[in-house]
């Protein structure tokens, strides 16, 4: 049986961030122009996890060049920004519909003191931003053998 540590907020917290998202994605377009596109914000999507001692931060960057991607760490916080464009060769009044968010975005993560920030690699590929942030030797897991005493 494995334990499951309680947490009496995270019902409320994750309800929280649902309620944010139907909302976001109610009122995502309405009314919306080429010029407001072009000069609104936007979150990209962002799994984070563990595999092989690295922690692993996968966002999705659909339409951004990876020279538009801008990766820094300072103080322990990593940061991404970049900038979707609105596609120039398409004018204002030919537009029929515009879904799709456009400009800059910005996310930063606290990192754990665990991670090495001078081995972090980044890879880009079918719009997905893959940074890997390896833990540190001291940080991994070691088996310690028992000796026994006669």
């Amino acid at each position: 049986m494995r334990l499951v540590r309680w947490e009496p907020f995270h019902n409320i917290v994750s309800a929280q961030e649902r309620m944010n998202w139907i909302f976001d994605e109610a009122f995502r377009g309405q009314g919306q122009t080429a010029e407001d596109a072009k000069a609104s914000s936007w979150t990209p999507a962002v799994d984070i996890f563990e595999r092989e001692g690295h922690i692993v931060l996968k966002a999705e960057l659909p339409g951004i060049e990876p020279k538009d991607v801008d990766i820094q760490v300072e103080n322990n916080v990593l940061s991404l920004r970049g900038e979707r464009t609105f596609e120039s060769e398409v004018k204002r009044e030919d537009c029929h519909r515009v879904e799709r968010t456009y400009g800059t975005f910005s996310r930063s993560f606290t990192l754990p003191n665990v991670v090495d920030t001078e081995k972090i690699r980044a890879e880009y590929k079918d719009g997905v931003l893959e940074v890997s942030l390896p833990q540190k030797e001291e940080a991994k897991p070691k088996q310690i053998s028992i000796a026994i005493g006669k």
